[in-house]
Formats: structure tokens, C-alpha cells, sequence
């Protein structure tokens, strides 16, 4: 999210960004250009945080995503920095209804005149929203428009059969896949299941017993599985946006999959002390407002099994007979997300706020 939040800012704004990434093979396989420390892209500057955290002249904006605790030499920096930096807390994404309260909120420093700002991500006003590039929306629609089998055929991917459901898959590991696998593949409409390499795809393989390589494709009975090579952000987005049905994780390809304004389950973030669960009921709460009782009944299930609380094999059916249903919701749900905040534009004018400019 980092890597895509600075790109945007750059696209739309023109600010000069700056990531620091602990985990430097990761940013590779999503970045293939990050060669070395130092480089540019995409007119964002990657560099490696390293232990010790290399000196560095503070911007005059740090944000501070997903809970990262800065180097105490580097809030020394900061502190030092004439004017101070606006310092920033980009908090996870939640949809429970305390992060309106709690969004923009400033935290005295001990560093005085240091303030740490929060800032939350969120699916209505009143929050910072979420990340929208400029003209995504409509190059989605354009590769939408595109016929489904010429880009299966770029990708080394033959459709069993026409109505075949074309699921995508990048999830945590998850005890009950085996279970579901077997239920489609004696399903009565054949389903192709698209599979990045990851672990996700290893799972699939040890389920099925079989060690899937990229361009692999394994046949059983109704069931077809693709494996495909792990991809950038940009090709991530296609393959979420020709799917039916799109299984993500975490956080970026979960608001993705919103974007692609297809049916999806969220496999959210196991924590130790359940807390996760809260949050998935929350979304849930908000997703299912304004959606029939039947079809919310059925994803609600299948959600609840997907993340630990149920059999997701026995939940499939209901939820498979409610996706028609589920593909209008999920293009009204992406039509009221577009009027929603959109959080590079909250950052830039919060920021500005504070430096008591306009616009």
C-alpha cells in the first residue's frame, strides 16, 4: 500500500516521495526496477531501512504506516528539522465506526512543539478514505472490455468451458481449503481457479498433491488450477478485474478488489487475541447495508468460514447461488466508494491544512 499511496501522491501532486522498505526481496517482486538502494521510480525514491537506520535529512512530511515505529535517531532528526515535519500516523484500515472519532486527531510529543497526527484509511466520509488513482476506474472498464479469452491466452491459460467461474486466489494459510477444493471439483459448473505463486499456491498444491510450478494447469474432475507468476501491482489489478469471483488477504488487494467492483471475500490479518474478527464484522455490517437478506445471509457465511468461523465447503453453495446478486452489489458498492474521500487527496490537503494554506 505504501509503494502504491507514494506513486500516486507523485502521479497527482507532483510531491517529491521517499519509501523507506524494511523488506527489500518483497518491494523487488512487486517493483522489478528496485534494483539497488537509492534508485528512483516512478518518480519515488526506494530506499532500504536498514539496522542501523541511515542518516537522512527528514522530509518535510513523514508518515509512519502500519503501526512502523521510527528510529530514534531519525525523531531526533525531525525534531531538530526547522520547520518541524508534519508527522504522521497512517493507521490500518478499519471499518468500525470509532475511526471517524478518531481520524485527524493531533498527540502531543514530548519533543515539543512535535505533534503525531492520526490518520485513517476508511469507506465513508469523515475518514481519509481510500487510494483511487487518476483514471482507474476507466482503465478498468477498457480491460474489462476485452475479450476474457484473449487475455486467459497471454497468460498461457485455456477456459475449460464457457461458463466456467474464474476465481482468483491469494490468501493466508487456511486449514479448510482442502474441504473446498473438493467441493468444486465436483461442482456442477466447472471452476477455474487462478493462482499467483505464493504460498497460496502451495497450499493449493498440497491439497491436491501435486508441486505446481508457474504455468502449471492441473485438472480435476470440475476443477482446472493455473498457476501463474507472481506480478506487479498493475498486473494484480487485471487479474482481479477479469475475474468473477476474487479471494484476497491483508489490506492493498482488498481494497483492489473493491476497485474491481467484483464479487470478492476477504481473508483478513489473523491476530492473536481475535481482534480481527471485530473488524471483519464491522466491514461486514457496512458491506451488507443495503444488500437482500438471502445474499448477505450467504456471504456472511462464507466470509465467517473463509476466516476460521465455519466450514467453507458447506457455506459454498448458498454463497455460489447468491453471486449474481452479489456482482450487481459489488458494482453499486464500487460506485459509492468513488464518492467517497480518496486518501492521497485527504493527505495532501490535510497536510495543507496544517501549514495553514487552502485548497
Amino acid at each position: 500500500m505504501c509503494w502504491r499511496l507514494a506513486r500516486t501522491l507523485v502521479a497527482r501532486y507532483g510531491v517529491e516521495a521517499r519509501v523507506w522498505v524494511d523488506d527489500w526481496p518483497t518491494l523487488a517482486r512487486l517493483c522489478p526496477e528496485a534494483v539497488q538502494d537509492g534508485v528512483v521510480v516512478a518518480g519515488v525514491e526506494l530506499r532500504h531501512w536498514t539496522a542501523p537506520f541511515p542518516e537522512s535529512e527528514p522530509a518535510s512530511v513523514v508518515i509512519e504506516a502500519f503501526a512502523c515505529e521510527l528510529p530514534a535517531g531519525h525523531v531526533r532528526a525531525m525534531a531538530a528539522r526547522k520547520p518541524s515535519p508534519i508527522w504522521i500516523n497512517l493507521e490500518y484500515l478499519s471499518a468500525e465506526d470509532w475511526v471517524r472519532t478518531c481520524h485527524g486527531l493531533a498527540s502531543p510529543r514530548s519533543e515539543a512543539p512535535f505533534i503525531k497526527y492520526f490518520f485513517f484509511p476508511g469507506f465513508s466520509e469523515g475518514t481519509g478514505g481510500l487510494i483511487r488513482e487518476s483514471g482507474l476506474l476507466a482503465r478498468r472498464n477498457r480491460e474489462q472490455f476485452r475479450p476474457l479469452a484473449d487475455w486467459l491466452r497471454e497468460h498461457g491459460v485455456t477456459l475449460p468451458r464457457e461458463d466456467a467461474l474464474l476465481v482468483s486466489l491469494f490468501s493466508y494459510e487456511l486449514p479448510t481449503l482442502p474441504a473446498l477444493l473438493d467441493c468444486w471439483r465436483t461442482s456442477d459448473r466447472p471452476l477455474l481457479l487462478l493462482t499467483p505463486e505464493g504460498r497460496a499456491l502451495e497450499a493449493v498444491g498440497t491439497a491436491l498433491g501435486a508441486t505446481l510450478k508457474v504455468g502449471d494447469q492441473l485438472a480435476h474432475d470440475a476443477l482446472r488450477v493455473a498457476a501463474l507468476p507472481f506480478t506487479d501491482q498493475d498486473g494484480y489489478d487485471e487479474l482481479l478485474w477479469h475475474c468473477d469471483l476474487n479471494l484476497v488477504r491483508g489490506e492493498d488487494s482488498f481494497v483492489r478488489a473493491q476497485w474491481a467492483a467484483k464479487p470478492f471475500v476477504w481473508h483478513i490479518y489473523p491476530q492473536k487475541d481475535g481482534a480481527h474478527h471485530v473488524k471483519l464484522e464491522a466491514f461486514l455490517d457496512l458491506y451488507n447495508a443495503r444488500l437482500g437478506m438471502t445474499a448477505a445471509g450467504a456471504l456472511t457465511a462464507f466470509w465467517r468460514a473463509w476466516n476460521g468461523r465455519g466450514d467453507p465447503a458447506a457455506a459454498w453453495p448458498a454463497f455460489a447461488r447468491a453471486l449474481p446478486e452479489l456482482e450487481e452489489h459489488a458494482r453499486n458498492w464500487c460506485t459509492h466508494l468513488g464518492t467517497c474521500p480518496e486518501l492521497s487527496t485527504s493527505l495532501w490537503r490535510f497536510c495543507r491544512h496544517i501549514l495553514g494554506e487552502t485548497g
